[in-house]
């Protein structure tokens, strides 16, 4: 993986974070999501910087995998069609199948993040 697309990858995430987290104002609970999707934000920050410390995404990721799977049973049966059907939060499961996927992304990306400040670290103990 080329730096300049590292760099460009985590500014997308960046900016899908910031705008998830600017969604949330009209959330019923909005400090946790705003909290959530701005710490992700944050680490993307750090790794385009590249001075993310392998233990903040790796916190992050298992904080959202484990509330991900406190919304699982409410949102598992919910087709990803519904996720998309409309905008209004009419149905609490769909809401809560929105609210499970955002927190996987926000693993999966946590989880590449660390995997790439690993591989850094690994790389940078050779060279030295």
């Amino acid at each position: 993986m080329t730096r300049h697309f590292w760099t460009l990858a985590n500014g997308v995430m960046l900016v899908m974070f910031l705008f998830s987290a600017a969604v949330q104002f009209n959330d019923p609970d909005p400090a946790v999501w705003i909290g959530i999707y701005g710490v992700a934000a944050v680490v993307c920050v750090l790794e385009i910087r590249r001075r993310t410390p392998v233990w903040t995404p790796v916190v992050i990721a298992l904080i959202a995998l484990l509330w991900a799977g406190t919304l699982y049973y409410g949102a598992r049966d919910v087709p990803i069609s519904s996720l998309f059907a409309e905008w209004d939060m009419r149905d609490v499961r769909v809401e809560e199948a929105r609210e499970m996927y955002g927190l996987a992304i926000v693993a999966a990306w946590m989880i590449v993040i660390a995997t790439a400040v690993r591989a850094r670290a690994k790389t940078r103990r050779r060279a030295a």
